[in-house]
C-alpha cells in the first residue's frame, strides 16, 4: 500500500502567532490530503533527516525580514519565552537542503503586523530568497498572516484563512506529484 503524501511545517515563534499559524496550516494541509506535523525551528535544530514530499516555512517579520539574535532579544523584553530566542530561521536555514527533507518542494508564509501589511520585504521573502538558494523550489509565493501588534493577537479570520491555505499548498503538492508520475 502507498504510503500517504506527507509534509512538515517548521516555523519559528516568539509569541505563539506564528505557531498558531503553522497548526493552522498544518491542519489545511490533513484536510487536504497530507500527512502533516508542524515542528519549532528550535526543536528541529538537530534533527533529520526526514523524508517528507513539502517543506512548509513559516516565520514572524523582524524588522521587515527574518529575525536575528538582536530582534529575538528584544521580543524577549517585551515579553516572549527567553528559550525561543536561541534560534531563529535565519539561523536554521544554511543546514537546510533538499537531501535532508527528501524533497525540493518548498511553500513559505510569514506573520506581521497589520498596520504594516504590505511590505517590501518580509520574513517570506527573504526566506523563499535564502530556501531557493539552498536548492529548493517554491511551489507558489510565500503568503503572509496578519496579527494586530507585535504580540498579537492573530487578526480576526487568520486561523481559518491559514488553514484554507494549507489545504490548498496540500493539493497543490498532491496535483504535482500526480503530474510527475503520470497516470497510475
Amino acid at each position: 500500500m502507498k504510503e500517504p503524501a506527507s509534509a512538515l511545517v517548521v516555523y519559528e515563534s516568539m509569541f505563539d502567532n506564528t505557531a498558531r499559524v503553522a497548526e493552522a496550516v498544518a491542519r489545511g494541509l490533513r484536510r487536504g490530503g497530507l500527512e502533516a506535523h508542524a515542528i519549532p525551528v528550535t526543536s528541529l535544530a538537530s534533527t533529520g533527516p526526514f523524508a517528507v514530499d513539502l517543506l512548509v516555512v513559516g516565520a514572524p517579520t523582524h524588522a521587515f525580514s527574518l529575525s536575528r539574535a538582536r530582534t529575538r532579544e528584544d521580543a524577549v523584553r517585551q515579553g516572549a519565552p527567553e528559550n525561543r530566542a536561541k534560534l531563529g530561521m535565519r539561523d536554521w536555514i544554511p543546514g537546510a537542503t533538499p537531501k535532508r527533507f527528501g524533497t525540493e518542494r518548498l511553500v513559505v508564509f510569514d506573520t506581521r503586523v497589520a498596520r504594516v501589511r504590505r511590505l517590501p520585504s518580509a520574513a517570506g521573502v527573504t526566506a523563499a530568497r535564502l530556501l531557493r538558494r539552498r536548492g529548493f523550489r517554491l511551489l507558489r509565493k510565500p503568503v503572509a498572516f496578519l496579527v494586530e501588534g507585535t504580540p498579537g493577537p492573530l487578526c480576526k479570520g487568520e486561523q481559518e484563512r491559514a488553514e484554507r491555505w494549507g489545504q490548498m499548498m496540500g493539493a497543490a503538492c498532491r496535483g504535482e506529484m500526480a503530474e510527475r508520475t503520470g497516470p497510475q
